[in-house]
């Protein structure tokens, strides 16, 4: 939520510093994120000041730049060398003095300074508006009326606009501070218990409101009153669609509001003032004279002010005329009802919808506008009316016109206040905090409380329409607690605590572990959202999904069935941003559904590879990450852990180029795969991409049940021996280790594949594999007879197995 401090400030009874305000507005549970300074014009045109060109001629080594003398009005004239075609004497302008820092509208700051331009001394600059942001054009310099007083300053001009904006961290309960008035409230409240007085908002409202006439009445009917509680409207007739004025544009921009004509910022203006959404109807589009709240056929078509054409459902809830839809209640404007240019009379719509409906149809369609998010949180009921005569006699001070009609409001049903009793022993327990009575009474009669009953032991309130998320006792403390100072919970001086024992520590310590090696290895630990979009995801896929019935937008709907794409996600983000070689590690959760309500959570440990992981230095290139080192991080987490090397087979799977299964005990483990082009062209990713996911789970539950042994390390040397065969390029390494196993050399301790050789004179369809052997017998040196025996017998498994030839 961004509020502008002068904004807020105009409902506040006295004056409170920025700083103060901020640290308020963070006791009260209102946590401001960020207090930064709001200049509608970059630097405030300070050091800018208006002089009068005195003389003006051509500069004599430059066609194009012009020498003027420019008086300040300080009694200094000012040589400044000018290369604007349109200068001449006699003209007032503004003067950038030497000293000045200027912020152009698209550029870097920039510092004056004395200098010298072509043999001629130059003393500041006279400037173009998109020199000093004060507009685009560039077209000359800026030439102002000839009543200007030489030496005012352009601040004292132009009178930029200042102020301080915060951003607030909202909760989501927190409607009621989803405006300027709403903080307002909750600031005096604060100031009116601490400061021992009764401090109340400046009000906005007026009773100055009445019609003018009652030449233009529109009828309004309700047919869905469960959906729409209550709806009121006003007409204006005789207004001029125009440019807004500066105290309203300066307002909705500072807070970083677009604006669009007079009529539109007025709904905008007061939409972050009160909370209270507002829609403004011209007039000739209300076919009939009748406004009618309904729902329509399901897939009725709909225009929406976006010009797209949208299916509605039949829980939609729409406003109509006599003939058709104008806008969807609460969430989006129609393209044939809104406020045009030529609009001469509007029909002001201010009312309370159902937050759920409101919800539904916000999120069915995609449409996460303002309305909707103060809707679906819950609007005063009570300020309905209010509200709309406040704005449509802002309309007539800034549109002209004439009210045209007695407000319309159908509220069939008034609603009644929430009943809320809370115990002031149950308020101690809660808060740790003993508050006497009349404290009490205070904070809750200043945020709008109503007090029913008042007993030695409880007290019963009825709670202000602005905070229908407050229905228990609980909510109320919180309410008590906020307005007193979050930071002034009491916390005693001593604490008694019941020691734990972990009984199972193992996944933590080897998820500690693990982390620790990787990042050694040069990678980053990234956390993405469990929740994405499903369009990342194949029908196949989306069977097994769990879907969000109320998704956060439009893009996130579905908990993920994969590691890959949320990572994929985090990599297009680094490379848009010039972030080449990346190594990222995830330790997270994917989720299915195998029926209704039937769902399963599997943990993984993702690892994701791209661009350098070596980069170019003087002396060495640059190494990139390729499907081999993947590979064997994913060998080395497992062999970290103290289990035997994976054995891995080839596997075909969906989104990947190439892909490979490693298995622990017979039990699949490890996928390790390159991700294919046309999967990492969904994210516009254009370099190669690696993916490795471990079966957490299952990693954990092997390394719990491998008992340590502890052996004596070997006394002897271990031997190796070189072997270089020739077999067909179709046969995998995967082959050769399979052949190695059937032969069963017992002091045979690793095997190492360390050169791969494809020519022509080898033969068609052959290729060469340079395999290392290494030997070791724990009890004796081995003799090369017996290594020679043992390497004949490997040699003999790769002629029978494999078809293989040793190369000499």
């Amino acid at each position: 939520m961004t509020i502008s401090y002068k904004w807020l400030s105009e409902y506040l009874p006295e004056e409170v510093d920025p700083q103060r305000l901020s640290t308020i507005l963070t006791s009260i549970g209102l946590e401001v994120e960020s207090l930064e300074q709001y200049e509608s014009i970059k630097g405030g045109l300070e050091g800018i000041v208006i002089g009068e060109v005195l003389e003006c001629s051509q500069h004599p080594n430059a066609d194009k730049l012009k020498l003027t003398k420019v008086d300040i009005g300080n009694g200094e004239t000012l040589k400044i060398v000018c290369g604007a075609a349109n200068v001449a004497a006699g003209q007032k302008v503004l003067v950038a003095t030497i000293g000045t820092t200027i912020f152009p509208t698209n550029g870097q700051p920039m510092a004056m300074k004395a200098a010298r331009i072509r043999g001629e001394d130059s003393q500041g600059m006279i400037c173009a508006e998109d020199e000093i942001g004060l507009g685009s054009s560039h077209e000359g310099i800026l030439v102002l009326p000839g009543n200007v007083v030489v030496g005012t300053k352009a601040t004292d001009y132009f009178k930029p606009y200042t102020d301080w904006i915060y951003e607030i961290g909202l909760t989501p309960n927190r409607m009621d501070a989803m405006s300027h008035l709403g903080v307002a409230k909750d600031v005096c409240a604060y100031l009116s218990y601490h400061n021992q007085t009764d401090t109340e908002t400046v009000s906005p409202f007026t009773n100055d409101f009445k019609a003018d006439n009652h030449l233009l009445t529109i009828k309004v009917i309700v047919e869905n009153t469960e959906a729409c509680r209550r709806y009121s409207g006003v007409t204006i007739s005789g207004v001029t669609v125009k440019e807004s004025p500066k105290w309203l544009k300066d307002k909705l921009q500072a807070i970083g509001q677009r604006t669009i004509n007079n009529i539109v910022d007025i709904t905008n203006y007061i939409l972050n003032e009160t909370g209270q959404p507002l829609h403004a109807f011209d007039v000739a589009a209300i076919k009939g004279g009748e406004i009618i709240v309904k729902n329509l056929p399901k897939d009725s078509s709909f225009v929406t002010l976006d010009d797209k054409e949208r299916k509605l459902d039949n829980s939609d809830l729409m406003i109509c005329n006599a003939e058709e839809g104008m806008c969807i209640a609460g969430v989006f404007g129609g393209a044939k009802s809104g406020v045009k240019n030529d609009t001469k009379s509007i029909f002001l719509e201010s009312a309370w919808f159902n937050p759920t409906s409101i919800r539904r149809t916000s999120f069915r369609h995609g449409l996460r506008t303002e309305a909707a998010a103060r809707f679906e949180k819950g609007v005063d009921i009570s300020t309905v009316v209010k509200v709309l005569e406040h704005a449509a006699l802002l309309i007539k001070e800034v549109a002209g016109g004439e009210i045209s009609s007695d407000v319309v409001d159908v509220y069939p049903v008034p609603v009644e206040k929430a009943e809320v009793s809370l115990k002031y022993q149950y308020l101690t327990k809660l808060s740790g905090k003993s508050y006497p009575a009349d404290a009490v009474i205070r904070i809750l009669t200043s945020l709008g409380f109503e007090v029913i009953k008042d007993e030695t032991d409880e007290l019963t309130v009825l709670v202000p329409f602005s905070k229908p998320d407050i229905t228990l006792p609980a909510d109320v403390v919180e309410e008590i607690l906020r307005i007193d100072g979050l930071d002034n919970v009491e916390i005693k001086g001593s604490m008694t605590i019941s020691p734990s024992i972990d009984q199972n520590i193992l996944k933590e310590s080897l998820k500690e572990k693990i982390a620790g090696f990787l990042t050694g290895l040069g990678f980053n630990e990234i956390v993405t959202n469990s929740i994405t979009n499903s369009q990342y995801y194949n029908e196949a896929e989306l069977q097994g999904a769990v879907k969000m019935i109320n998704s956060l937008s439009a893009e996130l709907d579905v908990l993920r069935v994969s590691m890959l794409e949320t990572g994929l996600e985090t990599i297009a983000y680094n490379l848009n941003r010039k972030n080449k070689g990346l190594q990222f590690f995830e330790f997270g959760k994917t989720y299915h559904a195998s029926g209704i309500g039937n769902y399963n959570e599997e943990e993984h440990l993702s690892l994701y590879l791209t661009g350098d992981y070596l980069p170019g230095t003087w002396k060495s290139k640059q190494v990139s990450t390729d499907f081999y080192r993947a590979k064997g991080i994913a060998a080395s987490i497992v062999e970290l852990c103290g289990l035997s090397s994976p054995q891995y087979s080839q596997t075909s799977a969906n989104g990947f180029s190439l892909a490979v299964s490693g298995a622990v005990n017979n039990k699949p483990l490890i996928s390790v795969g390159e991700v294919a082009t046309s999967k990492l062209k969904s994210f516009d990713i254009k370099q190669p991409v690696f993916f490795v996911d471990i079966n957490w789970l299952l990693l954990v539950q092997l390394v719990g049940s491998k008992k340590i042994t502890y052996k004596e390390v070997p006394k002897f040397p271990a031997v190796e021996r070189d072997l270089a065969i020739v077999i067909n390029s179709n046969v995998t390494f995967e082959a050769v280790e399979n052949a190695v196993k059937k032969v069963k050399v017992g002091a045979l301790q690793q095997v190492q594949l360390f050169d791969i050789f494809e020519s022509e004179k080898l033969g068609k369809d052959k290729k060469s594999m340079a395999i290392s052997f290494t030997f070791l017998n724990e009890e004796k040196t081995l003799t090369d007879k017996e290594i020679d025996g043992m390497m004949n017998r490997l040699i003999q498994s790769f002629e029978t197995e494999l078809s293989a030839e040793i190369r000499k």
